[in-house]
Formats: C-alpha cells, structure tokens, sequence
C-alpha cells in the first residue's frame, strides 16, 4: 500500500511541478507572506482516506514521549529568511540548544520549489516536516501521504496561547473535519501602491481614485506625460506586474483593478456547485480591459514576462525612464522594504496604499503556507506525535523557540543587550545611528548587507496565530500602517479545489489559460474565439475537473 501512496504522490508531484515554476519568488509571504483563515467546506477529505492507509484510518494518535528521534529533517522554501549566507548556522544551532534535538534544514529554490519538490520526492528522500504553498497543499492532500494531526492539533499546549483559532479550522474543512497541516500564520495578500511623487507632479489625490475610471485615467496620464520630471514625455508606463495572470492562486491579486469581480479558477458558488471562473463573462471583460489597457501603453509590455523580482526592481529603479507609477504587491511588511528600497535609489520614498476601487470592493487575503508531517505509512502514529510535539509544540511556545522562527538567532540578527551601530556610514543622506540600553529588543544589521536592518526570520510577529510572550515586538511602523491597511481593505480567497486530475493537470490548463490571455492581451484577438480555443484545448480535463468536484 506504501508503494501505491507514493506512486500516487509523485506523479502529483512531478506534473504539478509543471504547473506552478516561475513568478514565485517572494510571494510569501507564503510570505509573507502568509494565506487565509476562512474557507469554504469541501469533502477532500473523503479522497484522502479513499487514498488507502490514510492517517483517518490509523489508530488514534499515541504520545510522542515514547519514540526517541535522533533528528528532525526539515524542507523549507525561500521564506526562511536565515538563509546559509545570512546566519542559519546559528539559527539552527541555537534551535537544537532549545529543542534539545538535531535538525537538518533542506531550504530548495524559492521560485521553483514544487519542481524541486517534486524532484526531492521523485529521489525517495523524503523529510519529516515540510512548508506547502496553499496550492501544494491542496494538491498533496488527497495522496494520503500528509499524517493526520487532528488530535495532535486539538490537545497541543499552543491553544492556550491561540490568537487566530479560524486559520486552521478552515483548514479542517479542506480536510473533511480532519487537518492535515498546520499553518503558523495567516496568508496576507497584495494592495496597490502609488509612488505619491508622481501623483503629485501631476496634481492627482488619491482621493481622486475611487473608480475604475479614476484609476485608468491615472495610469494614462502616467504613461501620457511625465510624471518622473526628465522633461519626456510618454517614456513612462501606468502600472507593472509579475505576468497578467497567476499560475497559483488567487491569480489575480497583481492586477485586481483590471479583474475586479472575475475569478479565473476553479470556484464554488454559493449552491456548492463548482465552474470554472475562466469562461465566465466577468473574465471576459477582464481580458478586454487588460486589452485595452495594454493597446493604450499604460502596462508595461514586460509584464508578460516579468519576474515579481523583475517587475519589482524596473519599479524602484533609480532610473524612472521606463518605470511605472503603480505597483500592486504584498501589504505589510513589503510596504517597509520598498520603502526602503526607494530610500536606498535615491528616490522620494512615499508611496500611497490605494484603498480598493469600487468594482474591486477588496483585496484578496490569500490561504495561508501550510506545515505537514509526511507520514510513513507504518499505522503508528508514535513517530509523527514525537515531531508535532519537538517541532510544531516548540514552534508556538510563545517564547525562544517561537521567537527563532520569527526574528531568527539571538545576537547574530536580533539582541536584547546595550550596543550602538550606523547604517550607510559613508552617506551623509542616508546615515542614522542606533542606540540601544541594556534590555531594549531590537534588530540588527542583516549580515549580508550591513547597511540593512535585519526584518524576520520566517514569521511576520503581525500575522502569526499564536501569541509570542515575551514582549518582543516588531519595530516597524510601516510594516503595522500596512498590514491594519490591508486587514481592513481585504475579503478572503476563494477556497483552492482539490481534484485528482485538477493535481495532474494544472499545468496543462494554466499553459491554455497563458495562451488565451496572451491572444486577446498581447496579440488583440478576439476574446470569443480565444475562448473557444480555450474549451477545445482542455475544455475535456475541465469537465472532468469539475465532475471531481461536484460528486464531492
């Protein structure tokens, strides 16, 4: 039966793979950024167990006091940020000091990390505990292979400390009651920012903005005149983004204004039936205004193919020509480091988060990154309690351990003792001294850039579940203007589907999707016949998807 569940797996894991490489390389946030607390109920846990030997089906779950772990192996993406370069040395050593257990960290490529997960699968070597972008997660769930820590969840010392108990009960729903996953924060999610310096140059408020028309006349006159002061005009372009469309969900979120109320995914309705949100009209007036939009110059042509790195860094160039005013990306923290990023270019630092247009209404607060234990399939839970109990139990202690989670090793990238130091020393304009007493937290200069503020470690302290204890808190007052901004202006995400083909096949229907948006958008076709195209390329595995789907 063990044989079957990891066939099961890999060829989820390799085929979905395919699905989501590229335009991942900051998003949370998994983030950031971090997913969602309500969703939806669905029956996945029903394929779950069907899966054979599922974790519903093993005996209940025993104490982990028990079984002895000589280490826990930990795969983790890019949201690590204590990275080999940047102290993981020490965050893993004073880890073990605390746990009292050895741990072996696994960070794979951030942008390609289903791939690479897929390929660490696909070599048998599989780790004790891993992160899951929502999507992944999904997509995994129904393998059987993610150990049921229903029990282990519902009795952990950490609910005692629970601040947001609705993150992983929603999970519970994915799981038909039962939760496959643990998520330590919730998912966070994009806003739109302007840089002010060019509204300003072109008397726009941002009051101004309240409707789609508002905000397409903005991005015309961004592109129009010469909202950077060089004396050109039209060498400038309304918004950029990483692709017009997501290959993960919530597809959308980088270009909300243009999609407003389309969905371009799988979506159950308020009946609990499921369609596919890519065929709906709302997409399809979607697709005309990105038409338009981009007929007119006001998205940047690299939009198509463009990197979140790319896009971000063409933003906050410190040369203007060929940058745009608008930039929809992750709220909270990312509000402080394109701040500061702007501060480093030598360009005016203050951007305006717009509040959402009307036909947006709100941005979308994504499902949170999920943490799972692989379960060895052997019907004892013994090994799988034991690393709930060293690494999950540990994780939200409210103290030092959860404190190495959020802000990284003690002394190396935060500190509580007396110390003074300068940032950008050798720059009169951007020099600042810090000055800290004896018992004061703060955070210190980040190893690989001195002249940089150390931010976190893998937890934003402001999206975290469970409440840290210790009264360390995060000194970023941009970082709390972002995330009250967003927490206020957000709806959640329409919950991610869980299918057996929808696993196989995601990537071949985002790659239709892709050539679809690329024929109208790119090319002006017609949006009909695009669509037509569409259904006749996998208009088959969708309605098999959605068969899937509703007999659940």
């Amino acid at each position: 039966m063990r044989r079957k569940l990891v066939s099961m797996l890999l060829t989820a894991a390799m085929v979905a793979s395919l699905a989501a490489c590229g335009g991942a390389d900051d998003a949370a946030p998994a983030a950031e950024g971090s997913g969602t607390e309500t969703q939806a109920e669905t029956a996945a846990g029903n394929e779950a167990a069907s899966a054979g030997d599922s974790a519903a089906e093993t005996p209940a779950a025993s104490t982990g006091d028990s079984y002895q772990l000589d280490k826990i192996v930990m795969v983790v993406d890019g949201n690590l940020s204590a990275t080999l370069d940047n102290g993981q040395a020490d965050f893993e050593k004073q880890w073990e000091e605390a746990v009292g257990l050895d741990i072996e960290i696994k960070q794979l490529d951030h942008s390609g990390y289903t791939d690479a997960v897929g390929r660490l699968f696909a070599s048998g070597d599989y780790p004790d505990v891993m992160i899951m972008p929502a999507d992944m997660y999904s997509q995994y769930l129904p393998t059987g292979m993610l150990w049921d820590m229903t029990e282990a969840y519902d009795n952990a010392d950490f609910q005692s400390r629970m601040l947001l108990p609705g993150i992983n009960e929603a999970l519970k729903k994915k799981g038909n009651g039962r939760l496959y996953g643990f998520s330590p924060t919730y998912g966070n999610g994009c806003v739109t920012y302007v840089k002010k310096a060019w509204m300003d140059a072109l008397g726009i408020s941002v009051e101004d903005i309240k409707t789609y028309d508002d905000y397409y006349t903005m991005l015309k006159r961004f592109h129009d005149e010469d909202p950077d002061g060089n004396g050109v005009n039209g060498d400038t372009y309304g918004v950029v983004a990483a692709g017009f469309i997501g290959n993960e969900a919530p597809y959308i979120n980088y270009l909300p204004e243009f999609w407003q109320d389309a969905y371009p995914g799988f979506i159950q309705g308020d009946d609990g039936v499921w369609s596919d949100g890519f065929q709906s009209d709302a997409t399809k007036a979607a697709l005309l205004r990105l038409q338009q939009a981009y007929k007119d110059g006001v998205i940047d042509p690299e939009t198509l193919t463009a990197s979140t790195k790319i896009a971000r860094e063409k933003w906050f160039s410190n040369d203007q020509k060929g940058s745009s005013g608008v930039y929809t990306y992750w709220a909270g923290r990312w509000y402080q480091t394109l701040t500061d990023y702007f501060v480093k270019n030598d360009l005016d630092p203050e951007l305006v988060m717009l509040p959402p247009i009307e036909e947006v209404g709100a941005y979308i607060n994504r499902e949170a990154p999920v943490w799972v234990i692989i379960d060895d399939g052997d019907g004892d839970n013994a090994r799988e309690q034991a690393i709930f109990d060293k690494f999950f139990e540990t994780m939200m202690d409210g103290d030092v351990v959860q404190t190495l989670w959020t802000y990284g090793a003690e002394d190396v990238h935060w500190s509580i003792h007396a110390e003074e130091f300068v940032t950008n020393p050798d720059d009169p304009e951007k020099k600042k001294e810090y000055s800290y007493e004896e018992g004061v937290f703060h955070l210190k200069p980040t190893i690989t850039d001195p002249n940089k503020l150390w931010a976190k470690n893998l937890f934003d302290p402001n999206l975290v579940v469970c409440e840290l204890t210790n009264g360390y808190g995060d000194p970023s007052e941009f970082l709390l203007k972002g995330s009250k901004f967003f927490s206020e202006n957000s709806k959640d995400a329409p919950m991610t589907p869980v299918s057996e083909t929808y696993t196989n096949e995601a990537g071949t229907i985002y790659d239709a999707k892709l050539a679809a948006v690329t024929e109208v958008v790119i090319n002006g076709g017609d949006v009909d016949a695009a669509m037509q195209t569409y259904v006749s390329s996998v208009g088959s595995i969708i309605d098999q998807c959605l068969n899937e789907l509703n007999a659940q």
